[in-house]
C-alpha cells in the first residue's frame, strides 16, 4: 500500500510538474495520470500484464484510427493567426502616422490614422484574446511554438510604444532620419507578416527589408550626433538649480532633451520590430529544416535547443512561491493520499476514488469544495438516470449497445456546452451503461460510484485547505512584486553595462544572470495570471487593471534589452570626460529601480504604491551641461556616445512613465480584489 502510495505521488507531481515545460504535455496530464492511477487502484498478479498493455494498445490504436478519419481537422495555430493580423495592423499604423506627420497635419490624414489606431488596437486585443484563452501558457517545444509565444510580448511592447502620448512634440518638425526609420520599420512588419502566414517560407524579403531598417537606424543616429544643438546650449549647472539662470538652463535642457524625442521614440520602434524580425526569422529556419536536423535537435543558430529550453523553464518554477509548484505538490498529496483511502476503505472500484480526487482538484480549497459539491451532485443525478435506463432496458445487450454511444457523446459534450456537474451526470450514465455491459450489476453500481467519488471529493477538499488554501490570489501579488523587482534590478544592470561601455575600456560582462532571473519571474507571473483567472469567486475590480501590471513587466524587461542593444557594439569614442554624464545616468537608474522594490514590496504588503517620480529637469540640466562640456567631437557637435546616453536616459525616463499606470492598477490587486470585467 504504502509503496503504492509514494509511486502515485512521485507520478502525480512527475506529470503535473512536467507540464511547466510545454502545453502539450500540460494538456495531456488527465490521460497521462489515467495510465498510472488505473493500474495503481488495480492490484493484479505479475501475470496480468500482458493483458492489461494489450488493453491500453487495443484503446490508443481505435483512439488514433478515429482522431485520423473522423473529420480529421488541419493543424490551425490561432496564436499565430492573430500575430500575422497583429503586424499588419501595427505597420498600417505606422505608415498613417509617418504620412501625417509628413504630409502637412490635414484631417484627412488625422482621420486616416485614427481609423488604422483603432484597427491595430482591435488586432492587439484579439491577440491579448488569443494568448490568454488558454489555461497554460500556449508554447510546445518546438522550436517555432517557442519563437512564436515571444512576438507576444514584443508586439504588445511595440504597441504601447507607439501609442504613447505625443502632444509634446506635435509641433515638432519630424526630420527626414526619423521618418525613414518608421517606414522600414512598417515595411519589416509586413514582410514579416508575409512570412510568418506560410510555413517555411523563403526569408528573402524580410531579410533586405530588416537590413533597410538597420541602415535608417544608422543614418538617424549620425543624423541626430549632427544637429544637437550643443555649441548653443547654456551654460546651467547644479549649483545654478533655484536661481533664474537655473530655471533657464534646466528650460534649455528640456528643449534640448525634447529635440531628441522623435529620434528616441524611432529608435524604440525599430529596437522592437528588430526583435519581431528576428523571432519570425528563427520560426521560418526551424520549418526549413530537414528531417533528420530536426530529429537530431538542430536549432536555428540563436535558439537555444529543446532540451536546454526544457531545462529553462523546469527550473524557473523550482522556487517556493511558484503557483505551478504548489499545485504540482498539491496533485501529488491528493492523489496519493486518495489511494491509501480507497485501499484502506475497501471500496469496490477503488480507482473512483483517485478519480474523483483527480476531478475536483483546483487551486484554492474554495474552488475545489465547490467543484466536490458539483461533482456530487451531477454523480447522484447521473445515478437516477442511469438506474431508470437500466431498470427499463435490464440485462438487454442490444439495448445497452445503442445507448452507449449516446451517453458517451453528451459525456463528451456535457462538460463544455452545459456545466461541469452536468458532464459528472453524463459520465456516470456511461459508467452504468458499461459496466453492465463487461458484467451486469444493475443499477447499484452507481450507488458505488456516488460513494468512491464522495471519498475522492473528501480527499482533495482536505488537501485543498492544507496546501495553500487561499490559491492564486496572494500568489499573484507576491509573483507581480517578484516579476518587478527582477525586471528593474535587470534593466539597471543592463545600465550599468552601458555606461561602462562608453569609456572604451574594459566593460562589464552582459547581464545574462539578471535577465535570465527577469525571464524565469515573467514565466511564473504568467501561470499565477492564468492559474487566477481560472478560478472563481466575486471579484470585484476591473481585470483590465490586472492586466496592464502584468504587461508592464513585460515592457521594463524589454526596456532593459533595448538598452543592451543600444550599447552592444557601442565603443567609446575616446572623446571627453564621460565620468559626470555617467553619473547622472547611474543615478537615474538607481531611483528608477528603488521605485520599483519598494512598489513590489508594498503589493506584497496589500498597500497602496508610493507616488510614481516625477521628471526631474535638474537631473536633464546637469546630463545636458555634462554633454555640452564633456561629450562634443572636435567639429564641435556631440558625439555617438552623447546621443547614447542621452537615450538610455531616455529609457529610463520610460521606466518612469510605467509608474503612472502602475500606481492607477496597483490599489485592486493590492486589495486582492479583482474581477473578469473589462
Amino acid at each position: 500500500l504504502w509503496v503504492a502510495a509514494a509511486a502515485m505521488a512521485a507520478a502525480a507531481f512527475g506529470v503535473t510538474f512536467a507540464g511547466v515545460v510545454s502545453s502539450v504535455l500540460a494538456g495531456a496530464t488527465t490521460s497521462l495520470l489515467l495510465a498510472f492511477i488505473l493500474p495503481v487502484s488495480l492490484p493484479g498478479p505479475i501475470s496480468s500484464i500482458p493483458a492489461r498493455l494489450a488493453g491500453w494498445g487495443m484503446a490508443s490504436g481505435a483512439a488514433l484510427v478515429a482522431v485520423a478519419l473522423l473529420w480529421p481537422t488541419p493543424m490551425r495555430e490561432p496564436l499565430r493567426e492573430a500575430a500575422v493580423a497583429a503586424c499588419r495592423a501595427m505597420a498600417a499604423r505606422l505608415r498613417a502616422e509617418v504620412a501625417y506627420m509628413s504630409g502637412g497635419k490635414t484631417a484627412e490624414l488625422a482621420a486616416a490614422r485614427e481609423r488604422a489606431t483603432a484597427e491595430s488596437a482591435e488586432a492587439m486585443r484579439g491577440l491579448s484574446r488569443t494568448f490568454l484563452a488558454t489555461p497554460n501558457r500556449p508554447t510546445g517545444l518546438s522550436t517555432s511554438s517557442r519563437t512564436t509565444v515571444r512576438l507576444v510580448d514584443e508586439l504588445t511592447w511595440l504597441d504601447a510604444i507607439v501609442v504613447h502620448p505625443r502632444q509634446h512634440f506635435e509641433t515638432i518638425q519630424v526630420n527626414e532620419a526619423v521618418i525613414g526609420v518608421k517606414t522600414a520599420a512598417a515595411t519589416v512588419l509586413d514582410r514579416g507578416a508575409d512570412l510568418l502566414a506560410v510555413t517555411g517560407g523563403d526569408p528573402g524579403a524580410l531579410r533586405a527589408a530588416y537590413a533597410q531598417l538597420r541602415a535608417a537606424l544608422a543614418r538617424m543616429e549620425e543624423d541626430a550626433t549632427g544637429h544637437l544643438p550643443v555649441r548653443s546650449l547654456p551654460a546651467a549647472t547644479a549649483a545654478a538649480a533655484g536661481t533664474a539662470g537655473g530655471r533657464a538652463g534646466e528650460e534649455g535642457a528640456g528643449e534640448f532633451v525634447t529635440s531628441l524625442e522623435p529620434s528616441f521614440r524611432a529608435q524604440e520602434v525599430g529596437f522592437a520590430v528588430s526583435l519581431i524580425a528576428r523571432d519570425i526569422h528563427l520560426t521560418a529556419a526551424a520549418e526549413r529544416r530537414s528531417w533528420r536536423k530536426r530529429i537530431l535537435g538542430r536549432q536555428p543558430e540563436g535558439l537555444p535547443g529543446t532540451l536546454a529550453a526544457a531545462t529553462e523553464r523546469a527550473t524557473s518554477h523550482v522556487e517556493r512561491h511558484s503557483v505551478w509548484l504548489h499545485n504540482s505538490v498539491r496533485a501529488a498529496a491528493a492523489l496519493g493520499l486518495a489511494v491509501v483511502v480507497a485501499r484502506l476503505t475497501g471500496v469496490q472500484h477503488s480507482f473512483w476514488v483517485v478519480l474523483g480526487a483527480l476531478s475536483v482538484l483546483r487551486s484554492n480549497a474554495l474552488n475545489t469544495g465547490q467543484n466536490a459539491v458539483r461533482a456530487i451532485a451531477g454523480t447522484v443525478a447521473g445515478f437516477a438516470i442511469g438506474a431508470a435506463l437500466i431498470l427499463a432496458v435490464g440485462t438487454n445487450t442490444a439495448a445497452l449497445w445503442v445507448l452507449l454511444p449516446v451517453a458517451i457523446f453528451f459525456a463528451g459534450v456535457a462538460p463544455a456546452a452545459i456545466s461541469f456537474a452536468a458532464g459528472q451526470a453524463a459520465f456516470t450514465v456511461t459508467l452504468l451503461v458499461l459496466f453492465n455491459l463487461i458484467a451486469p450489476a444493475g443499477w447499484r453500481v452507481g450507488l458505488l460510484r456516488i460513494e468512491d467519488v464522495a471519498l475522492g471529493c473528501a480527499v482533495s477538499l482536505v488537501v485543498g485547505v492544507l496546501f495553500w488554501p487561499r490559491g492564486a490570489a496572494a500568489a499573484l501579488r507576491r509573483t507581480l512584486a517578484e516579476a518587478y523587482t527582477a525586471s528593474a534590478g535587470y534593466l539597471t544592470s543592463a545600465v550599468d553595462f552601458g555606461m561602462s561601455r562608453c569609456d572604451g575600456c574594459q566593460p562589464e560582462p552582459e547581464p545574462a544572470p539578471d535577465a535570465t532571473r527577469a525571464a524565469a519571474a515573467a514565466r511564473r507571473l504568467d501561470d499565477a495570471f492564468r492559474t487566477y483567472l481560472a478560478e472563481r469567486g466575486a471579484k470585484p475590480a476591473r481585470l483590465a487593471e490586472v492586466t496592464r501590471l502584468v504587461t508592464g513587466v513585460a515592457g521594463l524587461r524589454l526596456a532593459a534589452s533595448a538598452v543592451l542593444d543600444l550599447w552592444d557594439h557601442a565603443d567609446g569614442d575616446g572623446t571627453g570626460d564621460r565620468t559626470a554624464a555617467r553619473r547622472e545616468v547611474l543615478g537615474t537608474a538607481e531611483r528608477v529601480q528603488g521605485w520599483y522594490d519598494d512598489f513590489a514590496a508594498r503589493l506584497v504588503a496589500g498597500r497602496a504604491p508610493q507616488e510614481p517620480l516625477g521628471h526631474d529637469q535638474a537631473t536633464d540640466s546637469r546630463l545636458v551641461e555634462a554633454v555640452r562640456h564633456d561629450l562634443r567631437g572636435e567639429d564641435g557637435n556631440a558625439t555617438a556616445t552623447a546621443v547614447r546616453m542621452i537615450w538610455t536616459e531616455d529609457h529610463l525616463d520610460a521606466a518612469r512613465r510605467l509608474q503612472e499606470v502602475l500606481t492607477s492598477s496597483a490599489p485592486a490587486v493590492a486589495s486582492g480584489t479583482v474581477s473578469q470585467d473589462g
